[in-house]
């Protein structure tokens, strides 16, 4: 049996990475949540900057909660207006880091929320095990709370 080369290792590892999160994304596009079930772990670490005001916000850790994340997301506030753009995506190994910008609309309040977001995800055996969400937290808990 051939031994690979350190490169080829770590080109496979990236092309893993790779193709884990360009599925995470095309299941969260397309709301499966069977699907994101699959892709997290069983054990994640889930970072995302807690605030009391934003309901769809709180700590997470398993496969099944961070997969609920997006149903959360989706009933408080208004699909119609929800937009998320990667401007960038970029591998090393097992992690993954996603630039972009994201906006919408609280379906409660009718406010618009707004701006950048990098998210790092790390996938390890096929499935993600870790994600750092970072966001424009002000815009959202503006965005949530009532006038």
């Amino acid at each position: 049996m051939p031994v690979k080369s350190p490169d080829t290792t770590t080109s496979s590892v990236a092309c893993t990475t790779r193709h884990v999160v360009q599925e995470f994304l095309a299941a969260r596009v397309a709301g499966d949540i069977e699907r994101l079930v699959a892709l997290f772990a069983d054990e994640v670490d889930w970072l995302l900057a807690e605030s009391p005001a934003v309901p769809w916000i709180r700590p997470r850790s398993t496969g099944a909660e961070c997969a609920a994340q997006f149903t959360d997301l989706a009933e408080h506030t208004v699909a119609e207006d929800a937009r998320a753009s990667v401007d960038t995506f970029l591998v090393d190994g097992t992690d993954a880091v996603l630039m972009g910008h994201l906006s919408g609309t609280v379906r409660a309040t009718g406010k618009s929320l707004e701006g950048p977001f990098a998210l790092r995800l790390t996938v390890e055996e096929g499935r993600i095990t870790r994600h750092h969400l970072y966001e424009n937290s002000v815009s959202i808990a503006e965005a949530c709370a009532a006038s």
